[in-house]
């Protein structure tokens, strides 16, 4: 690769790494905040606005591992894993200080936005790190299998697996510190899982285009090629 395209090539991994981290960092920030939405008039769910930004991460990380390899996906993951503990550290000191008499947000008001902050983040990370690992090893182990055909099998066969794993020990978490009472559980579980499968398999068109766009650009064959650095 020339050393322009290099260039180019890494200044859009850098982009795609930023998107990433703040999909992932915003979505343990505004967890405890739950909407209601309808699927096409068939089915309502209750949902944490946590759950908007997270399917990026996915995508992403989907996106890393066909164009830039496996390697380049670990250490997205592991930045982003980074990026929450600092998060969660700031969220902390924040919380040990006290609001002056003036300040637009007391000390209640904050502690009941970020007072959970820690545990959720906590349950998300290890969520998180598994999921993630699990995505990407998913990825890489269909792609082989299909040598390199049918970006959509290991897209979404990868997604729903580590997507399922992600819900679960989130919510399992949550509800072990009673963040979320147990009933909630098996709803959430649900409402949570369907909403991110019918995400990852909007996205499906969205990867396929982006990789083609790659793929042109940087001149890379239908083989198992990845861009080499």
């Amino acid at each position: 690769m020339n050393p322009k395209l290099k260039s180019e090539a890494e200044n859009i991994y850098l982009i795609l790494s930023a998107l990433f981290i703040a999909s992932l960092v915003t979505s343990n920030l505004i967890f405890q905040k739950f909407f209601s939405f309808d699927f096409f008039g068939l089915h309502t769910v209750e949902l944490s606005v946590g759950i908007l930004p997270y399917p990026v991460t996915f995508l992403i990380t989907d996106i890393i591992s066909e164009i830039y390899g496996k390697k380049r996906a670990h250490k997205l993951v592991m930045a982003g894993l980074f990026a929450s503990a600092f998060m969660l550290l700031i969220i902390i000191v924040s919380s040990w200080v006290n609001a002056t008499d003036w300040s637009p947000v007391q000390n209640e008001e904050f502690k009941k936005v970020f007072g959970f902050t820690f545990i959720a983040v906590a349950a998300s990370l290890m969520a998180y790190l598994l999921a993630q690992f699990i995505d990407v090893q998913l990825f890489h182990f269909w792609k082989r299998k299909t040598k390199g055909k049918h970006l959509w099998l290991r897209n979404n066969a990868s997604t729903f697996t580590s997507q399922f794993i992600d819900t679960f020990t989130v919510l399992f978490l949550l509800c072990s510190f009673k963040v979320i009472e147990w009933e909630l559980f098996a709803i959430l579980l649900l409402n949570g899982y369907l909403f991110k499968v019918v995400i990852a398999l909007l996205d499906t068109p969205i990867i396929y285009f982006i990789v083609y766009l790659f793929k042109r650009r940087f001149r890379m064959d239908n083989k198992l090629t990845e861009l080499q650095f």
